[in-house]
């Protein structure tokens, strides 16, 4: 679809809410009625060419007094879906009394079938009927709907002469457009909807040619399943199976695809299931699951052969806890978040504000295993899965499964300012449990943050976009491996992401300081007169002991020293002081951490010789302490440097700011 179509599309449908609902809604609520609408006006404009024979077939039917009419209705459409009233659309503009419009709407939509009814409820539009009619709103509702400057429909509108007068609209196409008609009305209202971003059409092809073209080779005339667990409107889904279909062909294979996504947002989940519709996927309407994927997962124990999803990022997922009992994340048993690995149990669990990552880890949990060509996973991530959690923790744990498991093909940066409704930058995760042998035990880093071409005028946040050149180029680059540009592409051993997390210890030098004060505080706190004599008398010989092991020693032959006593006798008299003895225990307060990266030479011991013990001989780590981690940096690979500027350069513009500034301060001070 063409920007500029996009755009007047877009703009009609804004234009319409402004027009005809302006006095009856606050902006905010302006969704509850247009997004339903362009979904039933969708619908309508796809069954208007067959409404004559849904009637006649209708007729026969109820002579024959058959009360299941939709799978026969649906045939005579040639839809998924049918309409069994005696309306479309267009029949209602010209109703004049509001109580007759009003009924004739309800039948018209109670007209359709039962699979069409349920994205009707979900998106609660029944209940705005009764408004709608009050402010005579509702026919002026329809009329603009069915305007004929606008096609909401899969087929374009033709010209007497066979021309396109107006394109088609896809069902990707149509996703986007309601993308962009819910941002501007979150515009409006000031409202963010966080951590949803509907993935633009060019990165939807891009991961879908990652995720099919690379085994085009092996795909066989069978049935592929694809899913999508945060599936939005469903275009992903609906790209993938599209894509997947060419190859096929192309390759003289004849596949059959099966779709399957699931969604928590009623909206979208109702777009999605309409979308299945209209392309006249019937049965597999069914697929597209309502919930959270996270804490009611509507495909448990299933696996499929292709996955591609744009999980939400940086929300909390609080209500997925209480789905689950209301429970505490350290209680989640769910076997897709903690696993068993290595024969402990390793929780994938990240921090409750970010669940992008578990909807990798559920990705990972559908990898079918059984098969040649084995599963290929496909996902848009921020960049915090590359480098949040510390080693042992939840984040760090997923990198280590997966990296360990030789799961992580590529990681691609993306340009900034590729998605509607974020700025920052993004990254595409390339999975697969069936890697081709040059790719064994490796991870293909892809820096195309330069891949870009800009756009005429920006879609909210969106400025940029990878044309069909710029998506070949860096399929080129993934398909290269370890022979692509080193400006682009980098091939590294699993190994390089690993990291010891390691607790590095030094001795506590403890001496004893004795004066009149803290004798006293001795005897006070310890009611025992006695032992005051005894640190009188030592005092005497020395008011500072540099071995605490010593002076306790000589204290206990002269008097009784229980564990209690120990302990606050330590508290008054010991003080740390580095030229004391060292102790048997650490010093808590020069305990440090040291991350050590796997390929360090020597390990961990080889890391403590050279980096540490020159700078502290006495030092030692806690064997017990050290944790594995996994961490990936674009940063480190990719970094730049600006280059600095000469000095002759600088003297020379400091020169001008000179000349620029000359008697200026004399003006300030009157001459």
């Amino acid at each position: 679809m063409q920007n500029t179509n996009f755009n007047q599309l877009v703009s009609f449908i804004f234009g319409i809410a402004n027009d005809c609902l302006v006095d009856a809604y606050d902006v905010g609520d302006y969704r509850k009625v247009i997004l339903p609408m362009i979904v039933i006006r969708r619908f309508d404009a796809v069954l208007e060419p067959t409404k004559a024979a849904v009637l006649a077939m209708k007729e026969k039917l109820d002579a024959a007094g058959l009360l299941e009419q939709d799978e026969a209705l649906c045939q005579a459409a040639g839809q998924a879906f049918c309409n069994k009233s005696k309306f479309v659309m267009r029949d209602l503009k010209a109703r004049t009394s509001r109580q007759q419009l009003k009924l004739d709407f309800i039948e018209y939509l109670d007209g359709f079938s039962k699979n069409v009814q349920d994205i009707i409820d979900k998106f609660g539009f029944r209940a705005q009927i009764d408004k709608l009619t009050q402010h005579d709103a509702l026919g002026i509702l329809i009329a603009k709907f069915v305007d004929p400057t606008i096609n909401l429909s899969t087929e374009p509108v033709l010209n007497a002469d066979g021309s396109v007068r107006l394109p088609a609209l896809d069902n990707h196409a149509m996703g986007t457009v309601f993308e962009e008609v819910i941002r501007k009305f979150n515009e409006e209202t000031n409202v963010t909807d966080a951590g949803r971003h509907f993935t633009p059409r060019d990165i939807v092809q891009l991961m879908a040619d990652i995720a099919f073209l690379p085994v085009q080779e092996q795909l066989k005339s069978t049935t592929y399943r694809i899913y999508d667990g945060a599936c939005g409107t469903g275009g992903m889904l609906s790209v993938s199976a599209d894509r997947i279909g060419e190859l096929a062909r192309a390759a003289g294979k004849k596949v059959s695809i099966k779709l399957y996504g699931q969604e928590n947002a009623e909206e979208t989940y109702a777009i999605a299931r309409a979308d299945m519709l209209v392309k006249g996927e019937g049965t597999q309407a069914d697929n597209i699951y309502f919930g959270s994927t996270i804490s009611n997962d509507g495909f448990a124990g299933e696996t499929f052969d292709f996955m591609l999803s744009n999980p939400p990022f940086g929300t909390a997922w609080k209500t997925d806890l209480k789905a689950w009992g209301d429970i505490d994340k350290k209680d989640i048993t769910d076997p897709r978040f903690v696993v068993k690995y290595n024969k402990e149990i390793l929780s994938l669990v990240p921090d409750i504000g970010d669940p992008q990552m578990l909807f990798l880890a559920n990705n990972i949990s559908k990898m079918k295993t059984n098969t040649p060509l084995g599963s290929r996973i496909v996902e848009v991530h921020n960049g915090s899965s590359l480098f949040t959690g510390k080693a042992g923790q939840g984040p760090s744990n997923l990198r280590q499964y997966i990296i360990e498991q030789d799961l992580l093909e590529a990681i691609v940066a993306l340009p900034e300012k590729m998605f509607y409704n974020t700025g920052i930058g993004t990254y595409l995760w390339v999975l697969a449990n069936k890697k081709s042998p040059e790719r064994r035990g490796k991870v293909q880093l892809i820096d195309a943050t330069a891949l870009k071409t800009a756009m005429r005028k920006n879609l909210g946040e969106k400025n940029c976009m990878m044309t069909e050149e710029i998506r070949r180029q860096v399929l080129d680059i993934y398909m290269a491996f370890d022979k692509a540009d080193p400006e682009y592409s980098k091939v590294f051993d699993n190994s390089e992401f690993g990291y010891w997390l390691v607790e590095v210890n030094r001795p506590l030098r403890l001496s004893a300081r004795l004066t009149k004060e803290n004798i006293e505080e001795v005897v006070k706190k310890l009611k025992d007169t006695k032992i005051g004599d005894v640190l009188n008398a030592m005092m005497t010989k020395k008011s500072e002991y540099l071995n605490y092991s010593e002076f306790i020693q000589s204290l206990s032959k002269n008097v009784k020293l229980t564990a209690a006593k120990q302990k606050q006798l330590r508290n008054i008299v010991g003080v740390v002081n580095e030229n004391a003895k060292a102790m048997d225990e650490a010093d808590p307060d020069l305990k440090d951490t040291e991350q050590i990266p796997f390929n360090y030479p020597g390990g961990i011991e080889g890391f403590i010789e050279k980096e540490v013990r020159p700078y502290a001989p006495d030092v030692w780590i806690d064997e017990d302490s050290i944790k594995t981690g996994y961490e990936l940096s674009f940063t480190r690979y990719f970094y730049k440097p600006a280059e600095l500027r000469s000095l002759k350069e600088i003297s020379k513009d400091l020169r001008a700011i000179e000349r620029e500034t000359d008697g200026l301060l004399d003006e300030i001070l009157g001459g």
